[in-house]
């Protein structure tokens, strides 16, 4: 069976189409595109005209692969900016009568779910605690679980609306960023925190979608993204520490010059970085594991199932 999954975030918009296998998923087509739908959102709680077309016109597009490659069943999930703006249901409505299906507005508990069983898939991890969180562009989702015989169960989970994009367009407006700037955006991240799902002792830390996946991708100073090495890398808390810190002192020109950085990413990467080594040091973790995956690929293990 081919299924297809979309993930329509605050910053971009991902699809998976996979076949089931006898060993799980196996991915058979992977795109993901920036799309920046939550532009503005946090301050007008609208979708601005622009960020709708640039979003339809990405859904035209994964419409036309779904159809390419004969997909059995599919399904889309929409997180923090659909949840968030006035109007989100109108687009939805929209985004519907391009792909053939309703997408589903999910709230940040389903959200961290989809995010936690995604997130480990494919992955070579210890049975025992693992914490999964996942930078997005609207809101930051931590989940506590555990592993067991390779099937991953949720225990607790929250989502934080401390997105890239959120806390970029509430505190930053100089280049470089301001220390004051960052210090607002750091106060901001340290409050959303202390009212996360406190860690289990022990617990393994996966890091996951595009804020760790871009900071993987700069430390190993990929040329071209490459899914396969950046799926399973490791991050120190130093690294990410250094990372953030460097981002911080640049100008977006010179971000948007860097190895491994797509310069879409460019602006919202240094409050994205923030919130990394944020959690990491909250989580009293020196080392994270980097997942390629997650909601896409815990809807399609879903519909796989179903």
């Amino acid at each position: 069976m081919r299924v297809a999954t979309l993930d329509i975030g605050t910053n971009s918009v991902l699809l998976l189409i996979a076949e089931t296998g006898p060993n799980g998923l196996v991915p058979r087509f992977e795109r993901a595109t920036i799309t920046r739908l939550g532009e503005g959102v946090d301050r007008t709680r609208r979708l601005a005209p622009a960020a709708r077309e640039r979003t339809l016109a990405c859904i035209e597009e994964y419409a036309r692969e779904i159809a390419a490659h004969g997909v059995t069943r599919a399904a889309a999930v929409g997180t923090s900016a659909l949840r968030d703006a006035d109007g989100g249901a109108d687009f939805t409505a929209e985004l519907a009568r391009v792909l053939g299906f309703t997408p589903r507005v999910i709230d940040g508990r389903r959200e961290a779910e989809l995010t936690f069983r995604g997130a480990l898939s494919g992955l070579t991890l210890a049975d025992g605690p693992v914490s999964v969180f996942d930078v997005g562009g609207g809101s930051t989702e931590i989940v506590e679980g555990t592993l067991a015989q390779g099937r991953a169960e949720v225990g607790s989970a929250g989502s934080l609306d401390i997105g890239s994009v959120r806390l970029f367009e509430r505190h930053v407006t100089s280049d470089p960023p301001l220390n004051d700037e960052m210090a607002r955006v750091g106060a901001d991240i340290a409050s959303a925190l202390a009212t996360a799902p406190p860690p289990v002792a022990g617990s393994t830390l996966v890091g996951v979608a595009g804020t760790v996946t871009t900071l993987a991708s700069i430390a190993l100073e990929l040329d071209v993204y490459d899914p396969a090495r950046v799926h399973g890398a490791r991050l120190t808390l130093t690294s990410v520490t250094e990372l953030s810190d460097k981002l911080a002192r640049l100008s977006l020109a010179e971000r948007r010059s860097l190895t491994g950085l797509d310069p879409r990413r460019a602006d919202v990467i240094v409050v994205g970085a923030a919130i990394v080594r944020a959690v990491m040091r909250a989580r009293s973790q020196t080392e994270l594991v980097v997942s390629d995956r997650g909601v896409r690929y815990g809807l399609a293990e879903e519909l796989a199932r179903a």
